[in-house]
């Protein structure tokens, strides 16, 4: 089978174009997570290379499956300008890294807290995974594989991942609908929970 990697940065371009920068964080006993940045005019995009090179496993399994299993790379839109949001790479890579470290799933209504703010002064500390399907189109495999599916990062204030928690991710994505929230401002404040 072939390597999945070029064929998901192939895609990335394909939908994205071309990018202007690139940074690999490799930690202690996984494979190397890149971020990849693409801009197009007032938008920033962050997209993950190497979070699918393996399947995710359920944590409960006793063996991780090396072919089948859910595979996904990250995406997190912001608009240029308004905060120094290059310095997300790291903690996006940590993200992309967790389910080879911490045996996670990650999937869409899924809270990822990165423990501190997602560039310096963000007011956000963790994502809200979104549906993919939108940006950038799932890439299929060859059988048995999963496709790899690219899923939108929506950053929350804490007390949005609070209320979160809660009330659920399709209440808070509604509540951002109701307010109009921008959720590409990297400097926007928590939308109204009462």
């Amino acid at each position: 089978m072939a390597d999945v990697l070029p064929l998901v940065e192939a895609r990335l371009r394909t939908a994205l174009g071309e990018p202007d920068a690139r940074a690999a964080v490799t930690f202690l006993g996984t494979d190397r997570i890149e971020v990849l940045r693409f801009t197009d005019g007032d938008i920033v995009r962050y997209a993950t290379l190497g979070m699918s090179s393996q399947p995710m496993s359920d944590p409960t399994a006793a063996l991780a499956d090396p072919v089948q299993g859910p595979r996904a790379e990250l995406v997190l839109s912001v608009r240029a300008g308004r905060a120094d949001t290059d310095k997300v790479l790291r903690p996006l890579a940590v993200l992309a890294a967790s389910p080879q470290v911490e045996g996670v799933v990650v999937a869409p209504g899924a809270s990822l807290d990165v423990g501190g703010p997602l560039w310096p002064g963000a007011p956000f500390t963790s994502v809200l995974v979104a549906e993919p399907g939108g940006l950038v189109e799932d890439l299929e495999l060859d059988p048995p594989r999963d496709p790899v599916r690219f899923l939108p990062l929506l950053p929350m204030t804490p007390n949005e991942a609070a209320w979160k928690r809660v009330q659920g991710a399709s209440a808070l994505q509604e509540r951002w609908l109701t307010h109009g929230t921008d959720l590409r401002d990297p400097a926007r404040g928590s939308v109204p929970l009462t």
